[in-house]
Formats: C-alpha cells, structure tokens, sequence
C-alpha cells in the first residue's frame, strides 16, 4: 500500500465513500429500468453505453503511449472469458433485471450482500481453497438473514409472491457474481494457461462477450414487444448503470484498492447496501423497518464469519 498524507488519505477514503453511495443508488435505479424497459433491452441498453466508455478509455490509453489489449488473444483465453461473460453479464443480468422486476431495491441490496458467502464457498471447486464447518455455519446464518428481509419485508406494497421471486432471484444473481470472482481470480492466475492480462483488461473482454450474448435476447424482446421506446428517465438509468454504475466507480473503486489496499477499499462495499436501502426510501417511497436492519446484520455477520475463517485456513 501506498502511504499517502492525511489530506490525500482522506480524498481516497472519501472516494469509497462516494463508490459505495453510487452502487447503493444502482438498486433502485435498478428497478426504475426494469420496470420502464423490457429487462433484457434495458441490460443490453446498459453495457452498449458501458463498453463504448470502456474502450473509449482504451483509446485515451492507446493515445498516451500505453500498451493497450483490445481482444484477448489465444484460444484458452476465449474459452475462459466466453464463461466467465456468460456468468458476470448474460447470468447476472436475467437474474438482477428480472429480480428487480418483483423486488424492493432495498431488500435486494441486503440480500445481494450474501455474495460473499457464495464467493468462498465456490473458491472450494474452483481455487481448491478449503472449506470448514464454520463457513457452513456462516451460510446458515446468511440464509436465515435472506429469510428475514423476504419474509418480513416492510414493503408490502409489493405482493409476498412477487417477492419470494424477485428475492430468489437477487440470490441467483449473487451466485452468477460469485463464479465470476472465482473465474476471474482464476484466469488471472493463468491456471488453464490463459494470456496474461491485467483485471481491467479481464473485466473489458468478458463484457463485450456478456453484450454479444444479451444482443440476441433483446433481438427477441423487441420482435415481440415492438421497438423500446425509453423516456427520459429510462435514459437516465441506463447512463447511471452503465456509465457511473459500472465504468467510472469500477475505476475509483480499482485506484481506492491500489491507494489504500484491498481490505480497506473493500470495506467500503459493506455500505452499499446502506445507501441501497436509502435510495429505496429516496427514489421509489419504499420503506424501512426493524426486519431489514435485523436482515443485514445477519447476513453481514454470516459473512464475516465465513471470511475469517476463510483466512484463518489459508494462513493456517
């Protein structure tokens, strides 16, 4: 980690700050798009303004002198990121856009914290990382903690069924985000002898191959919806996802990680579903109760305990 001076310590700490509230915001953005735009059209509206920015951004590297990846290369390196896209894009996004679709912002982004737990517990098959009776403990508690925020949400506005659904498939979400971390990790180790590549030049590649494998699902959305007529505030919250969401506070996040260091950026990824709840209550008039905050500390402390334990046994 870099040492910094407090008054530059204090710009980055306020940077995770303003990372975290972006993302938290996203959930409610989230669900004003999927309830404007058919979910698929909506996704793909999404990460076609991502990946012009991406390699916009390429381009402004390229220009500066810096070596710059444009497509993978090889064919381990296709084959790898081929998966990882249909998990971090096409699976992620069916699950988040449909999800939102039945859910309140606020309660799936409580629920979409149980990541983590699914994180670890895949690092198993994957990473061959091991795996304890504590962590299964941990996954209780996560579960027990999803249980809560569905079954007692204060939003019920939003039918029970709806969301049980939309709830199960925040989860379903979080798994799809979970494979993607582990295969991301996984190529960057080069384990099935994949082109070295940097995690931005990773991240670039598995969503221009994620965008071509939502084309053809918002192809069918349009032939039977007729063409996506987006208002205004459908434009709004596809440029908030796909510029601010994903692009700009991905960079932040990724110069917080290299000022401060990875834990303590990533600290900062437990107030987004803060903010997630707030920007419910701001955006949508949805609500707040005793569940919710009940919901988050136990999926939150289902979490840690699966982290520590994960550490322990990998320093032990």
């Amino acid at each position: 980690m870099l040492l910094l001076s407090d008054g530059k310590q204090f710009s980055i700490h306020g940077l995770m700050l303003l990372v975290a509230f972006i993302w938290g915001l996203s959930w409610a953005v989230g669900r004003i798009l999927a309830l404007g735009l058919p979910p698929m059209t909506g996704a793909w509206l999404r990460y076609i303004v991502t990946m012009v920015l991406f390699y916009l951004w390429f381009a402004a590297r390229a220009l500066k002198g810096k070596k710059v990846n444009w497509l993978p290369t090889g064919r381990q390196s296709w084959k790898t990121l081929t998966l990882i896209g249909l998990t971090g894009v096409l699976g992620y996004q069916i699950f988040f856009m449909h999800g939102m679709q039945f859910t309140a912002a606020g309660d799936a982004s409580l629920i979409i914290t149980f990541n983590p737990i699914f994180t670890v517990l895949l690092a198993a098959p994957l990473l061959g990382q091991p795996i304890s009776r504590k962590m299964f403990v941990g996954l209780a508690c996560g579960f027990v903690g999803v249980a809560v925020v569905t079954g007692w949400s204060p939003n019920t506005d939003i039918p029970f069924e709806d969301r049980i659904l939309g709830d199960f498939m925040i989860l379903l979400a979080s798994l799809n985000w979970a494979m993607t971390t582990n295969m991301t990790k996984r190529m960057m180790e080069r384990r099935k002898g994949e082109a070295e590549a940097s995690t931005l030049e990773i991240v670039v590649w598995y969503s221009l191959i994620g965008t071509v494998m939502l084309t053809p699902l918002a192809a069918w959305e349009t032939w039977q919806y007729g063409l996506p007529e987006p208002t205004m505030t459908d434009w709004y919250a596809i440029l908030y996802l796909g510029a601010l969401s994903t692009v700009i506070a991905y960079y932040w996040f990724a110069m917080g990680i290299e000022k401060l260091g990875a834990t303590a950026a990533s600290s900062y990824v437990f107030l987004v579903p803060v903010f997630g709840v707030l920007g419910g209550v701001w955006l949508l008039d949805e609500k707040v109760g005793w569940t919710l905050i009940a919901g988050f500390i136990l999926i939150v402390s289902g979490v840690r305990l699966v982290q520590r334990e994960s550490e322990r046994l990998r320093t032990g």
